[in-house]
């Protein structure tokens, strides 16, 4: 009996927020990998907010999704048959193999996966959202003991993990994130020092309160009101990571910051971060966080949802903030 391989393709750009029409749920015989090649069987698919500006036909640092194409997305699973000489069946792998159940790959920007933890970590704080904050609040955030850390969206995959590892490098941490529940979790079990719900405070009187001397670090993983909030409070010699801005993405005019000045103001700086830049170091850094985890200093939470054909539903969870952790997909 052939085995089919079902899939997400693109049929359509969204308009604002994604609907089912948006995509072509189709299915397709799974193919016998060429000399060279390898098949993947996926067990998890990860879910990001990145996914949106994706299917944008602009300028981006990776192209659009073309209309018919695979949806993109980063995914771990197990090869299950392989005619490359890197990679032996059996072993577990993570790439960007799209919202499918199989996938053939050259091995190109495919990485083994150690044992050193359950395979949804690996697309959580061991995987891309883990190494996005890693990389952004290390190299760019540059945090000191003693300073004040200020990250939003924080009780998501990246945020949270930016919070605890600034608190490891002996930081004071205020996490913006949107209900008690949230706000708790990053208190109570993260170990953040404060935590502001902005559907439920005023951000900027909240920001004054907890950040009394101001920030030195902004990790933003949201844009729009809170980055304004955020730069009107900043500390001399601010840095401000722009990781992301959830909430622009569906808008179809983009609100860019309107207290740009304080950065001239406090001679603060800026800078945008995609975590690809960092690819030769991963390794490195996995390591460093695996240990962490080992020793219970770092720790990660999954939203896991199962079915891969409840993908254009699921994904709006990241625009509602109804997922508590990394947004997973189990196939």
């Amino acid at each position: 009996m052939t085995v089919m391989n079902h899939r997400f393709t693109l049929a359509a750009r969204p308009v604002g927020l994604p609907k089912a029409t948006d995509f072509k749920f189709g299915e397709e015989p799974v193919p016998e990998p060429a000399d060279g090649e390898l098949l993947v069987k996926l067990e998890y698919i990860s879910l990001d907010p990145a996914m949106r500006g994706w299917m944008n036909d602009t300028k981006s640092y990776i192209p659009p999704i073309g209309i018919g194409e695979l949806m993109r997305a980063i995914a771990i699973g197990k090869v299950v048959a392989s005619k490359h000489p890197g990679f032996a069946v059996g072993e577990s792998v993570a790439g960007l193999f799209g919202v499918q159940e199989y996938a053939v790959t050259d091995g190109k920007g495919v990485m083994k996966v150690p044992p050193v933890a359950p395979l949804p970590v690996f697309l959580s704080a061991l995987g891309m959202p883990g190494l996005t904050a890693y990389f952004g609040l290390l190299d760019i955030g540059k945090p000191q003991p003693g300073e004040t850390v200020v990250v939003s969206g924080a009780a998501g995959a990246v945020g949270s993990i930016v919070g605890q590892i600034a608190k490891l490098k002996g930081c004071r941490v205020v996490g913006i994130a949107g209900g008690a529940d949230k706000c708790k979790y990053l208190v109570d079990e993260l170990g953040f020092d404060a935590a502001i719900d902005y559907k439920a405070t005023d951000v900027t009187a909240a920001l004054r309160e907890h950040c009394p001397k101001g920030i030195d670090v902004y990790f933003d993983n949201v844009g729009g009101e809170i980055l304004d909030a955020a730069l009107a409070r900043l500390a001399l010699h601010a840095r401000v990571v722009i990781c992301g801005a959830i909430s622009q993405y569906n808008n179809l005019v983009v609100k860019g910051p309107s207290n740009y000045l304080s950065l001239l103001v406090n001679r603060a700086t800026m800078t945008g971060m995609v975590v690809t830049d960092y690819t030769p170091r991963f390794t490195a850094a996995i390591m460093e966080m695996a240990g962490w985890m080992g020793a219970g200093k770092l720790r990660s939470r999954e939203d896991i949802v199962r079915g891969i054909e409840t993908f254009p539903t699921t994904l709006l969870k990241l625009f509602s903030g109804e997922n508590h952790g990394k947004l997973l997909l189990a196939v």
